[in-house]
């Protein structure tokens, strides 16, 4: 399979604040020299505690910003090489599904508007047979396109924004935290949902979450994450079984008494 997306050595470095007039402070380094690969059909995802660096680096891999060393290469080209057209151009390839479902959406447009939303910032006319293709995709009714957002559930709002995202036909889809607000029952069928498309579309996934249960579900590939650093990486099923690093077995070990709480609940 065709690799999809190429993370070479990225570091991304914020300054902190001066605690003094002339005292110099060194950077926080969110992450650090990491390099992974995507390929065509195949989920990757990056899992690790709050400040891992994981959003950091879906914020790169979505060129919301760039790295301050290495590359992020889609299908070969440097997307944060590419000047404002070629980026806009290339963007319908790459889209992204975010954590709060309703925060993510624009109450006062409907849902026909917000799904088509990618469409018209890549210059594409929003067309409202593949709009409605799109939702029953989803899992939603063609007469859901002129309803708002506070008309649905928390589940239903995250597959409009799922449908928003796969819209334009992309070839990946970045999930940043994407299950993690919503209830055991509907994480499942969103998940579902995402594996179905995958198979559907032949998606690459990268998928970014802090619980090891949910990507067990879901991933191929694993890369774990600690204050930015890969501290392990390869076959997810091979990491999830056997972990080698100390900090894989404790995110293990709290996804385990996380899910006992729920089913005990």
């Amino acid at each position: 399979m065709s690799v999809l997306l190429d993370i070479r050595g990225v570091t991304r470095r914020y300054p902190r604040p001066r605690k003094q007039l002339f005292h110099h402070e060194e950077a926080l380094v969110a992450v650090d020299n990491v390099t992974v690969q995507i390929t065509q059909g195949r989920t990757l995802g990056i899992v690790g505690e709050s400040g891992s660096g994981k959003s950091t680096l879906a914020r790169m891999v979505m060129a919301f910003e760039a790295p301050d060393e290495g590359e992020v290469l889609f299908e070969g080209k440097n997307i944060h090489a590419l000047g404002k057209r070629e980026l806009q151009a290339l963007r319908p390839e790459f889209q992204m599904i975010f954590q709060d479902p309703f925060g993510s959406l624009d109450p006062r447009r409907s849902v026909g508007w917000s799904v088509a939303q990618p469409l018209r910032a890549a210059g594409m006319k929003p067309d409202q047979a593949l709009i409605l293709k799109t939702l029953e995709q989803v899992g939603l009714r063609a007469a859901d396109i002129d309803r708002f957002p506070h008309e649905f559930s928390g589940g239903q709002r995250q597959r409009i924004a799922i449908a928003r995202a796969i819209v334009t036909r992309p070839k990946l889809l970045v999930a940043d935290e994407a299950v993690s607000a919503l209830d055991v029952s509907v994480r499942a069928q969103i998940l579902n949902l995402l594996m179905d498309l995958q198979d559907e579309m032949g998606l690459g996934i990268l998928f970014i979450s802090h619980d090891l249960a949910v990507v067990s579900s879901l991933c191929d590939d694993l890369l774990v994450l600690r204050n930015g650093v890969v501290v392990e990486q390869g076959l997810a099923g091979d990491i999830l079984n056997n972990p080698g690093h100390e900090y894989t077995h404790t995110l293990l070990t709290a996804a385990q008494l996380e899910l006992q709480g729920e089913h005990a609940a």
